[in-house]
C-alpha cells in the first residue's frame, strides 16, 4: 500500500488533474464535514437498517428483482477484507476463488468496511442484516492494507492494492468494485488496471469525499478504466462531500446508508460516501450482466451510461454527475436494448493514455463558459440542486439533477459520447 491510501471518502482528495470540465472552484461555499476514513464518520448510535434502506425503494429494487438478481454474476471486493459469517453474507462468498497469491486473511475484514460495500451489492438481507441491490450475485473478496489495518505484521503480509487487482483480474469476477483511494499515484496499480481491463473487467471507484474540502484528485478513480462514482443522498442530490471533477463517471446512493460500525459487527451505523456509491454502481452493472450474459463490461457500461438519469446532453457531462445516475431498471425493462459495439470502449477518449496507448483519442473538446445557477450538494429546500421529475415511459419518479450539479458542463466535439480525456499520470 502506498501512503496515503484509504477507504474513499476521505478528506485526501485528488492531486491529479482536471480538465477543461472542471471550472475552478465553483464549490467553495459547501460546507465543512467531518470525515475520517474511508466513508464519513458513522454515527456512534446503531440504527434502523430497514428505514435506511432507502435505495432499495429509491431503485425500485422489488420491481429490479422480478427480472434479475445479479444472479451468475461475481464481484471483486477490493477493501479491507470481507466477513463471509454475517448473516446477510452466508453463502454470498467465494473464498475458494481467491488466487492463494493474496489469499491471506482475506476474511478477517479488520474495521468492517469491506464487509458492508459487500452487503451493499450482494446481500440477502438474511437476519436483519443489509439487503444488497444484486441479492444473488456472488462476492470474491480481497484484502489489501488501507488506513485501519494498523498492526505492521499484518501489513506485511496483505497484498497491496495493484497485486489484489491483477489477482481480481484472474478470477472469473466480471466486476472489480474499489472503495478506496488515496493521493498518491502508484505506476503499478495503473498498470494493474490497464491489464483487468484487457481481461474485460468493469471497474467502478469511488471519486473521494473531499468534495467540501480541497477536491483534489484521488486514485484509483483517476486512473483509465475506473468508472468513478459520486454519492447521492434520497432526493438524489449530490453529497456535499462527493469529490466532482472530470474523474465522475456516474452517481448512485451513497449519503444515510447503513455499514457496520466496526470489526466486531454487532451493529450498524448510520454513515455515507461515495464507497457506498461505488458498490451500488458494482450492483447496479451486475443486475444487467445477468440479464445479458453475452455483453462485454464495454456493452453493461455503455447501458448504463446511455440509460443515465440526466436532465443534460450525454455529451456534456456533468462536473458533479459525469453521466448521470444509474438506473440499472431503465436497462433490464428496454425491449431490444442495442447495447453498441462488444469490442468499444464507450470511455475511449477518457481511457486513452498516451500515444502507445489504443484506441487514438478524438478531437480534444473545449470547455464551455456555463457557471453553476446554485451552489451544489444543498437539500431540503428551494435552494436545492436536485429535483425529481417524472421517468419516461411511466409514472415513476427517479432523479434527474437540475441547478449547479446539471450546469456545470463542457461543450465538447459532437458526435463523441466521451469528452473527458484522463491524462498520463
Amino acid at each position: 500500500m502506498k501512503p496515503g491510501t484509504r477507504r474513499r471518502g476521505t478528506t485526501t482528495a485528488r492531486l491529479t488533474r482536471r480538465n477543461a470540465r472542471r471550472l475552478g472552484a465553483v464549490c467553495s461555499a459547501l460546507g465543512a464535514l467531518v470525515i475520517t476514513s474511508a466513508t464519513l464518520a458513522p454515527e456512534a448510535a446503531a440504527v434502523d437498517i430497514r428505514s435506511k434502506q432507502w435505495y432499495l425503494d429509491t431503485m425500485r429494487a422489488q420491481e429490479l428483482w422480478k427480472i434479475s438478481t445479479g444472479k451468475g454474476v461475481k464481484v471483486a471486493v477490493i477493501d479491507s477484507g470481507v466477513n463471509p459469517e454475517t448473516p446477510s453474507l452466508k453463502g454470498q462468498v467465494l473464498v475458494d476463488e481467491v488466487p492463494t497469491s493474496v489469499a491471506y486473511h482475506v476474511t478477517q475484514d479488520y474495521d468492517g468496511h469491506g464487509t458492508s460495500m459487500a452487503e451493499l451489492i450482494a446481500g440477502t438481507g438474511a437476519g436483519g442484516g443489509i439487503k444488497g441491490v444484486a441479492p444473488d450475485a456472488k462476492i470474491i473478496p480481497f484484502r489489501v492494507a488501507l488506513g485501519g489495518l494498523k498492526d505492521a505484521k499484518e501489513k506485511s503480509k496483505t497484498a497491496d492494492e495493484a497485486h489484489a487487482i491483477r489477482a481480481a483480474a484472474d478470477t472469473d469476477a466480471k466486476i472489480i468494485n474499489m472503495s478506496f483511494g488515496g493521493i498518491y499515484p502508484d505506476s503499478e496499480m495503473k498498470d494493474a488496471m490497464k491489464y483487468a481491463a484487457s481481461k474485460g473487467k468493469l471497474m467502478f471507484a469511488s471519486v473521494g469525499n473531499g468534495g467540501s474540502g480541497k477536491n483534489e484528485s484521488e486514485y484509483p478513480a483517476s486512473y483509465p478504466y475506473a468508472n468513478g462514482v459520486a454519492a447521492l443522498d434520497k432526493n438524489g442530490t449530490v453529497g456535499k462531500f462527493s469529490t466532482h471533477g472530470d474523474d465522475v463517471d456516474l452517481a448512485a446512493p451513497g449519503v444515510d446508508l447503513p455499514i457496520w460500525c466496526d470489526s466486531t459487527f454487532t451493529e450498524y451505523c448510520d454513515s455515507g460516501g461515495t464507497s457506498q456509491a461505488a458498490a451500488i454502481a458494482s450492483a447496479s452493472a451486475a443486475l444487467v450482466w445477468s440479464v445479458h450474459p453475452d455483453w462485454t463490461g464495454n456493452q453493461v457500461l455503455r447501458s448504463l451510461i446511455d440509460t443515465a438519469g440526466r436532465s443534460w446532453p450525454k455529451s456534456k457531462p456533468s462536473n458533479y454527475l459525469g453521466y448521470g445516475i444509474v438506473r440499472p431498471r431503465r436497462v433490464l425493462i428496454a425491449k431490444n436494448i442495442n447495447p453498441g459495439p462488444a469490442n468499444e470502449d464507450p470511455l475511449a477518449y477518457e481511457n486513452y493514455d498516451g500515444p502507445s496507448g489504443s484506441p487514438t483519442p478524438p478531437s480534444s473538446p473545449s470547455p464551455s463558459s456555463g457557471r453553476p445557477a446554485k451552489e451544489a450538494g444543498s437539500s431540503g429546500s428551494s435552494n436545492s440542486a436536485a429535483a425529481k421529475k417524472s421517468d419516461s415511459g411511466d409514472n415513476t419518479q427517479t432523479w434527474v439533477i437540475i441547478g449547479a450539479a446539471a450546469a456545470v458542463l463542457v461543450a465538447g466535439g459532437a458526435g463523441f459520447a466521451v469528452l473527458r480525456a484522463r491524462r498520463n499520470a
